[in-house]
């Protein structure tokens, strides 16, 4: 009777797990979805419902955060607004650090937040803020050196740097080319985790050569 009641009780805890895995899923592809549909508000918001019932797993609030971010370039004019926007998606990434550290798709995604900030207004961002991004994709590219979106934002932003100190911008060309290779090989870890950029240095791989 003990063993039936176990494998009663062992069935039951997996159909639960089995139902909230797909829960979770059919949550993160109405997110994208609606992120895909151009409605950042509310992909963000739904984002925001799963992490609270997901409080063990940094990719809910990692996209969040994301969908800010992203959005974030579409308001550099709007300070105020912009400002908000970004302290918001900085709560996402505390949050999705505190989950996972030492995560370098998290730093790469930092590293994008101060570069909203720094292209809003050089003036008042750069000096303080161009250092950490810098920074960040030093250490992102120290932990994982193969990740195609470490590889792919740094020489983007190395790129820029150069270009604004009016130095040659062709020894990083060949960065892009890695990041193509990276990309080619790249398996994310499931079906949400990060797969994003392979058009981007696509589009950089041939800008650069031009």
């Amino acid at each position: 009777m003990y063993r039936l009641a176990l494998l009663i009780v062992m069935f039951l805890s997996t159909q639960l797990e089995t139902q909230a895995q797909s829960n979770y899923e059919k949550g993160m592809q109405k997110a994208l979805t609606l992120w895909g549909e151009n409605k950042p508000d509310d992909a963000v918001n739904l984002f925001e419902r799963i992490a609270s019932a997901e409080q063990d797993n940094w990719l809910p609030p990692y996209y969040a955060a994301q969908v800010l971010i992203i959005d974030g370039f579409t308001k550099l004019k709007d300070a105020e607004k912009l400002d908000a926007q970004l302290k918001r998606a900085q709560d996402f990434i505390n949050d999705a650090t505190a989950i996972s550290k030492e995560n370098s798709e998290i730093l790469v995604m930092q590293a994008l937040l101060h570069t909203v900030y720094v292209s809003s207004d050089g003036a008042k961002y750069g000096m303080t803020l161009a250092p950490k991004v810098a920074q960040l994709y030093e250490k992102a590219y120290k932990l994982n050196p193969n990740n195609p979106r470490v590889v792919l934002n740094r020489a983007e932003w190395n790129i820029g740097s150069a270009r604004y100190f009016g130095q040659d911008t062709k020894p990083f060309c060949k960065e892009f080319d890695k990041a193509l290779k990276l990309f080619a090989n790249f398996k994310p870890e499931t079906a949400f985790h990060p797969n994003w950029g392979q058009d981007r240095a696509e589009e950089a791989s041939k800008s650069c050569k031009e």
